[in-house]
């Protein structure tokens, strides 16, 4: 049986259904046979798009010439309340400076660094899970969370602070909306983007608090006292190319995103991994085996005998990437297929669907984490497979959420066994990231004791 995803529309929809699918959940708003084209155009009166699961323009898009696809502005206006000008939002000049200051953090070298934290964090998970009928995802989140602010300000969640800040993202998630107005219709800079007031509310009280740890960790730097951790490592990074470095607002932006996406996207993958472990117990027996053997003395270096977990992680990247689209915007004319895109055209790149591309990938829909030594999964991984986007735009933090994701995974799953709960099976919608509509529901028993099916 096949893991679970949401319904796809029929080919044909009235525009305004459409755009209110669009709006509360993109993927049900997708018509099926987008699984198998190559490429889909869609009309509006305010904007055309493209949607490309055509390997070739994906990579055209992302690796081969990225500055002729910049980010979309009409996506960005939903989250510029709370995430400002950061690097996931900007492009051209602003954005090839802020990679410049923010990179080096986040080097192969560096993560060696927040090794001990991460593992702090995974054990918290381990110890805090309670036995019985748990929602998962709320677990995922909360240690996600943890991983966020110990790597980045050597502070566990329950710092009064870093509590205050997830409570709050957790109030802002349930009133930020997938796409704002502009996303629809073009709008004049002067009128106003119509975000909703607890929305700006909720943005307003997450930078207030994040910019009070800048400030304070701008003067440990000052006073020579600040632990090595991510944030001096990102404020007392210097520009090769201009000598400057990121002031107090910058940094306010990009520690935003930082937990938008440390946090959010890695509970995304975390609730979904472990669903997909506690319908597939072969599986998750292998994965236990490795991480008993693993966590009796962890080490960064002994990541690399986690292979079945790393596998298991990647393919539930693979079903449920966290960040279901990806849009960009033309800056000329181009070619896409048999089709031309004007100047402003809008190009999306859909995770979601290239990940089950069925003339792509044997299986598309099924969990199957052998795939990855393969002859086909070893040409998907290549081609086909963008969980953490790819080119110059990769996410900075693919590595350090593939390492947190198999440290979290062999953290828990050495110590519990997780199980189905009947009659629970979880809905994909995407909101900030493909989530489960009604959460996800596993039973968690104790390794040494017999989990009760009933």
């Amino acid at each position: 049986m096949s893991p679970p995803k949401p319904p796809a529309r029929a080919d044909r929809v009235p525009l305004w259904r459409y755009l209110c699918l669009f709006r509360t959940d993109i993927l049900s708003a997708q018509p099926a046979r987008l699984y198998r084209a190559w490429m889909a155009e869609f009309r509006t009166p305010f904007f055309r798009s493209f949607m490309v699961n055509d390997p070739k323009l994906v990579a055209r898009v992302l690796r081969e010439r990225p500055m002729d696809f910049p980010k979309s502005n009409r996506i960005s206006e939903g989250l510029r309340p709370l995430l400002g000008r950061s690097v996931f939002l900007t492009n051209g000049d602003v954005w090839r400076r802020q990679r410049r200051l923010i990179d080096p953090a986040f080097e192969g070298g560096r993560l060696r660094d927040t090794f001990p934290a991460m593992l702090d964090a995974a054990r918290a998970m381990g110890e805090r899970l309670p036995e019985g009928d748990v929602e998962i995802e709320a677990e995922a989140s909360h240690a996600a969370a943890d991983v966020i602010f110990r790597t980045l300000f050597s502070i566990p969640i329950e710092h009064n602070t870093a509590r205050d800040v997830f409570d709050e993202f957790r109030a802002y998630q349930r009133t930020q909306p997938i796409l704002n107005l502009a996303a629809f219709v073009p709008l004049p800079r002067w009128v106003p983007r119509f975000h909703r007031r607890k929305t700006l509310r909720s943005a307003r009280r997450i930078r207030a608090l994040i910019e009070g740890l800048v400030t304070e960790r701008q003067r440990e730097i000052a006073e020579g006292t600040a632990p090595d951790d991510l944030a001096t490592k990102i404020l007392t990074a210097v520009d090769p190319d201009t000598g400057d470095r990121f002031g107090r607002d910058e940094m306010v932006d990009q520690v935003a995103i930082f937990f938008l996406a440390g946090h959010e996207t890695s509970a995304s993958a975390l609730g979904w991994t472990f669903y997909l472990l506690a319908t597939h117990p072969e599986w998750q027996e292998r994965v236990a085996a490795e991480a008993r053997a693993f966590m009796a003395a962890p080490d960064f270096s002994g990541l690399s005998r986690l292979k079945v977990t790393r596998d298991v992680f990647r393919e539930a990247l693979r079903l449920y990437p966290p960040v279901p689209m990806m849009v960009r915007e033309t800056v000329q004319p181009e070619g896409l297929r048999d089709r031309t895109a004007h100047k402003g055209d809008l190009v999306v790149l859909s995770p979601w669907h290239l990940h089950r591309q069925s003339r792509l990938w044997d299986n598309p829909d099924g969990f199957d984490p052998a795939r990855w030594t393969t002859e086909n999964g070893r040409r998907c991984a290549r081609e086909a497979f963008i969980p953490f986007s790819s080119g110059p735009r990769v996410c900075t933090g693919a590595g350090f959420a593939m390492v947190e994701g198999v440290v979290l995974l062999a953290a828990v799953l050495a110590q519990v066994r997780v199980l189905p709960v009947e009659g629970r099976v979880p809905e994909p919608v995407a909101h900030l990231t493909v989530r489960a509509r009604d959460g996800i529901w596993m039973r968690v028993a104790k390794r040494d004791e017999l989990p009760d099916r009933g």
